[in-house]
């Protein structure tokens, strides 16, 4: 991994000075809040030009008190309030600070108190009560005492909602290491660090990692969003340069071909790669300057992301390697019979499409193809003159056939992995039926496992659209007859309701995986 700035681009001098990519940096909200017009009018004529770290202001006008609440209900990214005591009432000034505080619960608006009646509210215990900036009569804020009490308000405010946005990416930092084996725990992972690398940069969270996949090489530009915040938020899985300003594109593109970092005053672009072969490149813009001090934070936090990045890549390099042992164990029994050709790969199709209707997860969907796949393993242990017998079975070979299910369940008993408990359960069960009238323990209802339910479903509509030594194939039509007679008997009513009523995407994967011709 090469993460180090060469001496130019730390002093900036490669990159020339670049506005953020959205052009206009975001102002700062003022709620200014008094009852005379004049103070309103004075306060824009004194600070309106002004720039605080490169933002321009944003006033935004109250009469009241109680009006100066229903504005920070509204906007709560409200940055500063400057607050008249004395208007409705004495302390309408006091009570509407006393509901921003505790009412809003906001306490990252910054509060200055002005008033122009000196000794109505006493200083100290105003200051003591309240989370309030400063307190001061009005004809002590001149230009200057204005924009001094601004800036350090601001200053204070940016300090705050960075600690906080800090604080939410630590929290999914956190997160995602607890589960770092669970369901997208490495796009929370992703996430949390881009919103915490935001924060600490004093940075809008307008930031990508991009990544050229597992093991993709970059030679085409094909570079894919994996993670995105601020604006960026939603765009995972599309291209680059789809979203992307070519500004961003180019700074990114040189992050990978050059493998290093690309820092601007107003960007930044570093390269990260794994032993496993994937290369990202994070991509950060900010709307005040990056300094030569944040590149060491920066360094840090590419590392601590490769690390997560090779911890994660080898959990599910495992979890790979374990599904293509099952689905090649699989395949081998499909070699046994020419008439099983690509019936196992129809049976997982079928089941991770009722998965989907089902509305289960991603994992849980990508577990019961693999499950519903290894449905049949035990007739691996079935003689060829009992499995390819072209007539019917007598009761001796009925027994051996049905052996099956018990053979499979021994030959996966024991095994450690959740794909493997899980296949296992699928195999012991799947020839169960709802009513109980199935084998080998005559399981009822939902005694038996989903994945045993739903591959059942799936196993027996393939059996019988299909032609086998003994039998012709049936029609779809006598197919659907048969599952309407044996819904709440051999099968779960809902599951014989999700299979008619989507035939039709069952009949396409049929037609997908069609045997080919002898």
């Amino acid at each position: 991994m090469n993460i180090e700035a060469p001496e130019e681009l730390l002093s900036f001098a490669a990159e020339p000075a670049a506005a953020p990519h959205d052009a206009a940096a975001k102002p700062w909200k003022i709620l200014v809040v008094d009852d005379e017009e004049e103070v309103h009018r004075v306060t824009r004529l004194a600070l309106g030009d002004i720039l605080v770290h490169g933002r321009p202001l944003q006033f935004i006008d109250a009469y009241s008190g109680r009006e100066s609440v229903e504005i920070m209900r509204h906007q709560p990214d409200i940055a500063m309030v400057l607050m008249d005591v004395v208007m409705e009432t004495e302390h309408a000034g006091l009570d509407a600070v006393q509901a921003i505080r505790h009412e809003l619960q906001n306490r990252f608006v910054r509060i200055v108190l002005r008033t122009g009646q000196p000794g109505q509210a006493p200083e100290h215990e105003v200051v003591r009560r309240f989370d309030i900036n400063d307190y001061k009569e009005k004809t002590e804020l001149t230009t200057t005492k204005l924009y001094t009490l601004l800036h350090t308000g601001l200053s204070l405010h940016r300090e705050l909602v960075a600690m906080d946005q800090a604080r939410l990416g630590l929290e999914q930092v956190i997160t995602a290491s607890a589960s770092m084996f669970e369901e997208q725990s490495l796009e929370k992972l992703q996430h949390g660090l881009l919103q915490q690398l935001a924060a600490l940069l004093y940075a809008r969270r307008d930031a990508v990692i991009v990544s050229t996949g597992v093991t993709a090489a970059y030679t085409d530009g094909s570079l894919r969003i994996v993670a995105g915040t601020g604006s960026y938020l939603g765009t995972e899985g599309r291209m680059a340069d789809e979203v992307l300003p070519p500004e961003a594109m180019s700074h990114i593109e040189r992050a990978f071909m050059d493998g290093m970092m690309v820092v601007g005053e107003h960007h930044f672009a570093v390269h990260f790669s794994t032993r496993a072969g994937s290369k990202h490149v994070v991509y950060l813009s900010s709307e005040s300057r990056f300094e030569p001090s944040d590149v060491r934070l920066v360094q840090l936090f590419c590392r601590n992301v490769t690390i997560a990045f090779e911890n994660l890549a080898l959990n599910e390099e495992i979890r790979r390697s374990q599904r293509q042992l099952i689905l090649l164990l699989s395949s081998a029994i499909e070699e046994r019979s020419p008439e099983l050709r690509n019936h196992v790969q129809r049976v997982s199709h079928y089941a991770m499409l009722m998965g989907r209707l089902l509305g289960l997860s991603g994992d849980s969907i990508d577990a019961l193809g693999v499950a519903a796949a290894m449905h049949d393993l035990g007739k691996i242990a079935v003689p060829d003159a009992v499995l390819n017998k072209p007539g019917a079975l007598s009761d001796e070979e009925r027994r051996v056939m049905e052996s099956h299910v018990t053979r499979g369940k021994a030959m996966l008993q024991g095994q450690a992995g959740a794909l493997l408990r899980q296949s296992e359960l699928t195999v012991a069960q799947h020839h169960e039926h709802w009513d109980g009238g199935g084998y080998p323990m005559g399981l009822q209802g939902e005694e038996s496992d989903l994945f045993a339910r739903i591959t059942a479903v799936a196993d027996v509509f393939d059996a019988l659209s299909s032609s086998r030594c003994y039998k012709e194939a049936w029609s779809i039509g006598e197919v659907a007859d048969y599952f309407r007679r044996q819904r709440g008997k051999q099968f779960e009513p809902r599951l014989v309701d999700l299979f008619l009523d989507n035939l039709e995407l069952f009949l396409e994967i049929r037609q997908r995986y069609s045997a080919p011709a002898a």
